[in-house]
């Protein structure tokens, strides 16, 4: 009775992030009660594998107590201080330090926001006076990848370049342009690396030529892009950007809000490429969903360039929650979580996942694995030869959606037919099977789909 009260209250009054409206009411809610480690439970009593941590974000698994003693011991100390004014308080001040000794190279000044997408947004504000300090306000065009995502706000939205973020919103904006993915299983050049990467820095360098090149002010990479389907680049991909850029005099921007902390093996992807961006942004993973923060990283030289502009004047860009005492206190614990022994248990979980899902590609319906550490995808088609994908008229995402949770198992289903997986790194070896295993079972009800039999005839 309970469950069915939240179900029609849900219904009435809340507005769900990225859903049909029409479909969602149809459908209902599903209620999660309660969870640990990888392990939720929703309100009917079913026990479910959550392979997509939350959303991209409970990396250290949930129900950890240490993290809930230090949020209660925050609030109870101060549970809030601005940052205006030149107030602070302890724990966001100990959390920027921490963040800015682990970055890459000189990223030494933290701006936090309350999410990725803030942070994004944080960024174009950022790099628009940075450019006006160096006496160049034509610096106005913005490059992004396709598929990519940057969040949801205003001006975000229009650096991410999937249609469901674009559709009816007006965007991107006119200053907003893009370059093909890297997609390597359907990239159109074939899937040899240093042809991927040859025609993706001639394409970033042809954009800049026909912009102008004392018109371009950033240029915005995922060093895996996720909501686009979780597309790994070939090794040496994002080094050759960050080159482009440097030769340029580009903004490189680092949007590592999915993964970051221990997503794809280190702390930070960079590292898997050695690149040092201008900016970096994070969220998700810096307090594993614990409590809502994301922050920008600024390298020496932008911070200074922008102090320098602005001299005596205050820089207009600030949030009522920046730098949240709360989320800073999680955001400490979490990384003291990490480093004690998260980090290792997510490269060897990350290990096994990538091995396990490797052997689904005999399945029928498997046209490619892909990841990196607890990152990961698989594309399903009806054709393997033409890479032919599942029919949209049989909305792909939601019926794959419905069939895992009916199996015990929580991931992201994708439009195009693909399983997107970012499991918690506390992950067992037995939960890590349980993944794949589970998966094959769902691919093998999907097989027997009557309208997934007509399409594979």
């Amino acid at each position: 009775m309970l469950t069915n009260s939240l179900i029609e209250l849900d219904r009435q009054h809340l507005v769900h992030p990225v859903s049909s409206f029409r479909g969602h009411e149809a459908r209902g809610v599903r209620v999660l009660k309660s969870a640990k480690g990888a392990i939720v439970r929703d309100s009917e009593g079913r026990e479910l594998i959550d392979g997509f941590a939350g959303l991209w974000c409970v990396n250290t698994g949930y129900g950890q107590d240490s993290i809930v003693e230090a949020a209660a011991r925050q609030m109870r100390e101060l549970p809030y201080a601005t940052g205006y004014f030149d107030i602070g308080a302890e724990a966001p001040i100990r959390l920027a330090s921490e963040l800015a000794d682990r970055a890459p190279g000189d990223l030494n000044h933290i701006y936090f926001t309350l999410g990725g997408s803030d942070a994004v947004d944080s960024t174009i504000r950022y790099i628009r006076y940075y450019w006006h300090a160096k006496g160049q306000p034509n610096r106005d065009q913005f490059i992004s990848i396709e598929q990519g995502y940057h969040g949801s706000s205003t001006m975000g939205a229009g650096l991410t370049a999937l249609p469901a973020f674009h559709d009816g919103f007006g965007a991107p904006y006119a200053w907003q342009h893009k370059i093909s993915s890297h997609y390597v299983y359907r990239n159109p050049v074939g899937t040899d690396p240093q042809a991927i990467i040859d025609a993706s820095v001639a394409e970033l360098r042809a954009k800049i030529a026909e912009l102008g090149e004392d018109r371009v002010a950033a240029f915005y990479a995922e060093p895996i892009q996720g909501s686009g389907g979780v597309l790994v680049p070939p090794t040496g991909w994002v080094k050759a950007m960050r080159d482009v850029c440097t030769e340029y005099g580009i903004l490189f921007v680092a949007d590592e809000v999915i993964t970051g902390f221990g997503r794809t093996g280190p702390i930070f992807a960079c590292f898997d490429e050695d690149i040092v961006p201008d900016l970096m942004t994070v969220a998700k993973g810096l307090t594993a969903g614990y409590a809502p923060m994301g922050a920008v990283f600024m390298s020496d030289s932008v911070y200074e360039t922008i102090a320098q502009g602005a001299g005596p004047k205050a820089v207009g860009h600030g949030f009522t929650y920046s730098a949240h005492p709360v989320s800073a206190a999680v955001a400490l614990e979490v990384l003291r979580l990490y480093e004690g022994g998260l980090f290792e248990r997510g490269i060897e979980a990350g290990k096994r996942l990538m091995a396990g899902l490797e052997t689904l590609r005999d399945h029928p319906l498997v046209g490619d694995v892909r990841g990196r550490g607890m990152l990961a995808a698989v594309e399903l088609v009806v054709d393997k030869e033409k890479k032919t994908p599942l029919p949209a008229e049989i909305q792909p995402a939601t019926r794959l959606l419905d069939r895992a949770w009916e199996h015990g198992l929580i991931v992201r289903s994708f439009p195009q037919g693909v399983f997107g997986y970012a499991p918690p790194l506390c992950c067992t070896d037995e939960e890590i099977d349980q993944i794949v295993e589970r998966t094959r079972r769902v691919l093998d009800v999907t097989l027997d789909d009557p309208e997934i039999i007509a399409a594979l005839r």
